[in-house]
């Protein structure tokens, strides 16, 4: 009997955090040949920010497949996708400091992460999440997530576990446009971090770790002015 080798793993992982911190959730998803969920498992973190369960979600991912296999993961989070594709590299360097010289949040799940990525092949990939019509992976790794950081209890395919339920934060297909946001309310919840950028009139160092020059666009998160996609990165 000839078995067809596989030539690639599609995957997406998730995390979330109800009230980050708060109760939290980590969820992978495997699909099959037509890129459907096929092998899942989430879990709950207790008490736990939303940076957090995302690497945790990452970790798990790694973890639970084969290393000899090539791995694409698509995730929803630039935070996590950030730490171990661009920033991991001089965190190393600089013996687990950022450039500021301060220590990498969630250090123990980064080096981890670090060791799993050792001599296999991944593929990440960024989407967004809670789209009409988006990536049925992400949504399904979202859902999973979402619900274990509700229930606090583990869930997946080796359990028999029901497939998630659709999330609330993800917009029905024809659903009615949702009308414009006031001004002054681009607030977000839960902190004040301001969903608005503008242009650095001084150059500065994000909470990342690294610099950004007079002109480039800003963002403010819960420790003053940084890149925008790290805009949640202080909360790790």
């Amino acid at each position: 009997m000839i078995v067809r080798m596989v030539e690639r793993v599609v995957a997406a992982c998730d995390g979330a955090s109800k009230g980050n911190p708060g109760p939290a959730g980590w969820a992978w998803v495997v699909a099959d040949d037509a890129e459907v969920p096929d092998r899942w498992e989430a879990g709950p973190l207790g008490r736990a920010t939303n940076n957090v369960a995302e690497l945790t979600a990452l970790e798990r991912l790694l973890a639970a497949t084969d290393p000899a296999v090539p791995l694409e993961v698509r995730m929803d989070s630039q935070y996590a996708m950030k730490a171990v594709t661009t920033w991991l590299p001089g965190w190393k360097r600089n013996g687990w400091r950022t450039s500021g010289g301060k220590p990498v949040a969630n250090q123990e799940l980064v080096v981890r992460i670090d060791e799993l990525l050792q001599g296999r092949s991944v593929d990440f990939r960024y989407v967004p999440a809670h789209q009409v019509d988006g990536d049925r992976l992400n949504d399904f790794a979202d859902r999973a997530a979402s619900q274990a950081a509700v229930v606090q209890e583990p869930a997946g395919s080796d359990l028999g576990s029901p497939e998630p339920p659709p999330s609330p934060d993800t917009p029905a297909a024809g659903a009615a446009k949702r009308r414009p946001a006031k001004a002054g309310a681009a607030r977000q919840r839960g902190g004040g971090a301001s969903a608005r950028t503008i242009k650095a009139k001084f150059p500065g160092r994000c909470v990342c770790g690294r610099p950004y020059a007079a002109g480039e666009p800003i963002a403010k998160n819960d420790q003053g002015w940084g890149h925008p996609e790290c805009r949640t990165a202080a909360a790790g």
